[in-house]
């Protein structure tokens, strides 16, 4: 890494300030004085490298900036960081393979971080009919190809609804991360045009349960709720920021409009 990285201190107090704690706040969370953690912020201490995971901890750091927070102390990096054909994480692709496949004939999908397709079960592909070659072209963004007027977003019934139950997804993914990728990835999604006399701020069926995926097809309105599955103790970088979308059907006629698909 040849990037300059900035002084420890700055990063802890950015991160705080992210969280919305108090010198207060952290200090009785992570059980040091407000001093200590006022001089490791100011630069007039050096954290240890035990020290900095346990205020990484505290602060919900992903463990990608983890590594940025000791490489910014002057410590070695902790987390590995594999890609999902490595050996290393064959056990865990394995197990990701089983889980897309056991949904279907129903769509799942591992997203990364920035909302790329890293593996699909190829269920449903009757979706994409009419969806622009280049929305198809891997990597493929899922956020991209639902909501770009040459993609998905035509056929979506609930189309503001869905488009503003993943924007806020997004947004509350970069108060997270701070990731800029995804905050350029939300301006861009922002613009794309609504359709016509729609607003982007759309009430919420109230006897809903979750927000609903619902989408024309050559077989009907089909209409899903998604469920995301993610690592629970990940110590890879890869496997952290992984997730796994689930779409399940909401009513009986999508059940046997999607069996009338896969047959």
């Amino acid at each position: 890494m040849t990037a300059a990285v900035p002084p420890v201190g700055n990063l802890l107090r950015e991160w705080r300030q992210r969280r919305r704690l108090s010198q207060l706040d952290l200090a009785c969370e992570a059980e040091i004085s407000t001093r200590h953690l006022s001089f490791l912020e100011t630069g007039r201490s050096l954290p240890s490298r035990e020290m900095l995971l346990r205020l990484a901890e505290q602060l919900d750091v992903p463990i990608r900036e983890r590594n940025v927070l000791l490489l910014s102390a002057g410590y070695a990096p902790v987390y590995s960081e594999n890609t999902l054909g490595d050996p290393a994480l064959d056990t865990a692709r394995k197990a990701i393979d089983l889980m897309l496949e056991s949904q279907k004939p129903y769509p799942a999908f591992a997203l990364d971080r920035h909302w790329r397709i890293m593996a699909s079960n190829g269920a449903i592909p009757q979706l994409y009919a009419g969806v622009a070659a280049s929305l198809l072209q891997p990597p493929i963004n899922a956020l991209r190809l639902t909501l770009h007027p040459e993609g998905l977003a035509p056929q979506i019934a609930n189309l503001v609804e869905w488009r503003a139950h993943l924007l806020a997804r997004l947004r509350r993914q970069i108060q997270v991360t701070a990731d800029p990728t995804l905050t350029e990835l939300l301006r861009e999604l922002s613009g794309y045009p609504l359709p016509g006399g729609a607003s982007a701020h759309s009430a919420a069926n109230e006897s809903a349960v979750a927000v609903p995926f619902k989408i024309h097809t050559e077989a009907g309105l089909l209409s899903f709720f998604s469920m995301t599955t993610i690592f629970g103790t990940p110590l890879d970088i890869t496997l952290s920021e992984l997730a796994l979308e689930f779409f399940l059907p909401i009513d009986a006629a999508t059940v046997e409009a999607v069996r009338a698909l896969a047959a």
